[in-house]
């Protein structure tokens, strides 16, 4: 499977990169070029990487990831990891980087918000 990215300014100034399929050997470097080709263009608030569509990523993915982190940081701009795929989510948690990213949490297709717990009599 191949690698579409998507690019959008959302409201604050924030850029969403949001990747599509699989990030692996072949395609990791898309991520890190789509992050350096934001921060050639302006200096958003934030960047957000939306992985809600990606369906596989391997170490060179997340080495990717990092390094965009990284490029983000030297510009003075944050990046975020935001909805990331269970598959994803799971990687970073792994690897022990899902804090770095912002420990967002897994996405869920059709997920609601959680109810509110029901409290007992007497508890």
């Amino acid at each position: 499977m191949s690698l579409s990215i998507v690019k959008s300014v959302l409201a604050g100034g924030v850029v969403e990169i949001a990747p599509r399929g699989e990030i692996d050997v072949d395609t990791a470097y898309e991520v890190r070029e789509a992050v350096v080709e934001v921060l050639a263009k302006s200096r958003p608030a934030r960047i957000e990487l939306n992985m809600r569509l990606v369906t596989f990523i391997d170490s060179v993915g997340i080495s990717a990831m990092v390094a965009g982190f990284q490029t983000a940081g030297v510009s003075g701009v944050k990046l975020v990891v935001t909805e990331p795929s269970r598959f994803v989510h799971r990687q970073l948690w792994v690897t022990g980087l899902l804090g770095l990213f912002g420990a967002p949490e897994p996405y869920f297709a059709g997920a609601t918000a959680a109810p509110e717990p029901e409290v007992l009599p007497g508890a």
